[in-house]
């Protein structure tokens, strides 16, 4: 089976949010996969040879922070969070596109000034030079990419909305 095939199979998105949804989906289990490895090295060092990997934890953080942040996007727009639908069956259905497009530009607004905020955190550590303990990486470029991918987020949410609103046949997430 051709790549492309696969690829139209298993994602809804279309253009380049599809590209997009596959290339953050794979940085994510890229660095999943990798810590599984770390973890297994830092394990095995630390139990059977009493050495264990040095800044193993710092690597596990910027790790879990690729995992979590590069997968925000793609769930965000898929509407892939948690909904509580209390009123749904009460409330007519205009009210309820009503009641998410408040929700979309709510959140896409929230990502959007909590990343300015952690923008300007990482080039704040970027200017001063702060570094992991022991590696000596600099955590301003980790800090601006959590602010990137929460931007990717907002915008996705906001045109993955606009899309679900104008197609009739395709429920509102």
């Amino acid at each position: 089976m051709a790549f492309v095939t696969w690829l139209n199979r298993h994602y809804e998105e279309r253009g380049p949010l599809k590209w997009l949804a596959f290339l953050l989906e794979l940085l994510a289990a890229v660095a999943l996969f990798l810590l599984m490895c770390l973890t297994c090295i830092d394990v095995v060092g630390r139990y059977f040879f009493s050495r264990p990997l040095i800044g193993a934890t710092e690597l596990t953080e910027i790790g879990l922070s690729f995992v979590i942040f590069a997968a925000m996007p793609v769930i965000t727009w898929r509407g892939g969070h948690i909904v509580v639908d209390l009123i749904d069956s009460y409330v007519p259905s205009v009210v309820l596109k009503l009641l998410a497009w408040f929700s979309t530009i709510l959140i896409a607004t929230s990502f959007y000034f909590v990343a300015v905020r952690i923008f300007a955190f990482g080039a704040r550590n970027l200017r001063r030079g702060i570094v992991t303990d022991f590696l000596f990486i600099p955590t301003g470029y980790v800090i601006q990419s959590i602010a990137v991918l929460s931007w990717i987020a907002a915008v996705g949410l906001v045109l993955c909305t606009i899309v679900g609103t104008l197609r009739p046949n395709k429920e509102q997430p």
